[in-house]
């Protein structure tokens, strides 16, 4: 039968977990600040993207940090959307902040 390999297993459970994470920040995010801090999302990306490929050998670890590249990438577009939902009503507003 040979060896087993958990690696892909991995991957998706971390891969999950990091989605399932960034989906509270992204409503937090909204929250407080509104979209004006979108650019954060977008260099944590970026430095992510360019540690997994400078600096980390181990595959499954630089899955995962793609993973978590691609989920920051990912959460500029859902911070705009959650943004729309904020205004739809689906989310309540922060009474604290302006709002156009």
């Amino acid at each position: 039968m040979g060896e087993l390999h958990f690696e892909g297993l991995l991957i998706g459970m971390a891969t999950f977990l990091i989605i399932g994470i960034f989906h509270p920040i992204v409503i937090k995010a909204e929250y407080y600040t509104g979209t004006r801090f979108w650019w954060l999302f977008l260099v944590a990306g970026i430095i992510a993207l360019l540690v997994g490929i400078f600096f980390v050998e181990n595959i499954v670890l630089n899955a995962i940090i793609g993973a978590f590249a691609f989920s920051s990438f990912w959460g500029i577009g859902e911070l705009f959307q959650q943004e729309k939902r904020v205004k739809k009503g689906w989310f309540p507003k922060n009474p604290k902040r302006k709002y156009e």
